[in-house]
């Protein structure tokens, strides 16, 4: 009977992942193709418009100008994101539940519009320091998901363990770091993943607040589909495709933290 009803589930879960990973495969495919076109299913196989993209000055500008940005935006929402998390789980706070529904609204809100709203706050203040616009933008859209994934770290967390490490005669900061950070590490991490992830490859508020000289890689990939349309488009969209995962898979390696336990 188990497997009956194992066979069919593993025949669903295949399809799923067959529907989410296809998309990915796609610009990798064509991302090797040595048609000066891009073209499905590819002909031939070359690295060259891999060279290409990593040769190119104005790619690798805006690929190490949207790390720096994506990192700072990722210690910011830490900052942030890991007290907040930790206050509206931990404690009865007045207005709680607006305050959450505040904070996670970026999540509901279509990025355009808060784009655009961003776009007008800072015309009205008369603010024109490009780079701190991109962190204050990309901060609202991140810091949902680190407050997400924190709360629901600490909301897990064993109480009892901290009551006794507390009767034991432990210090406060040695609870903190001995008890609760072991329980809560892997939804900062995940919190940090996803945050890192999001700003780098966000573009609906980058669109609104970014200049000449603070470019990051998703208007640099809209840029170029504008100007021509050759394989390099699908060398640049497999980067960012491969940097992500590479991502995920030195969190797992270095911190032994598994996939599963990042994405639960």
């Amino acid at each position: 009977m188990n497997e009956t009803v194992s066979t069919p589930l593993k025949i669903v879960v295949g399809i799923i992942l067959l529907i989410v990973v296809a998309p990915l495969i796609v610009p990798l495919m064509m991302s090797v193709s040595d048609t000066p076109y891009i073209v499905f299913p590819p002909k031939g196989f070359t690295l060259q418009w891999y060279g290409a993209v990593l040769a190119n000055p104005e790619a690798r500008s805006s690929f190490l100008f949207s790390l720096e940005l994506a990192a700072i935006v990722t210690a910011v929402s830490l900052v942030l994101g890991v007290p907040c998390a930790a206050g509206l789980t931990r404690y009865r706070v007045v207005g709680q539940d607006v305050v959450l529904g505040l904070i996670l609204s970026p999540l509901i809100v279509p990025l355009i519009v808060t784009g655009v709203a961003l776009l007008q706050l800072f015309s009205m203040l008369g603010s024109r320091a490009t780079m701190m616009q991109l962190v204050i933008g990309h901060t609202v859209v991140c810091l949902p998901y680190v407050i997400r994934s924190v709360s629901a770290s600490f909301v897990l967390a064993n109480r009892n363990l901290e009551d006794a490490a507390a009767v034991l005669g432990a210090a406060p900061h040695l609870v903190a770091i001995r008890v609760i950070w072991p329980q809560v590490r892997p939804g900062v991490l995940a919190g940090a993943v996803f945050s890192f992830i999001v700003s780098f490859d966000d573009y609906p508020i980058s669109m609104w607040l970014a200049d000449g000289n603070h470019f990051p890689v998703p208007l640099y990939l809209y840029t170029v589909i504008e100007r021509s349309f050759d394989p390099s488009i699908a060398a640049i969209a497999s980067l960012m495709i491969g940097f992500a995962l590479l991502l995920v898979l030195v969190i797992e390696k270095v911190f032994g933290i598994s996939l599963a336990r990042l994405a639960s």
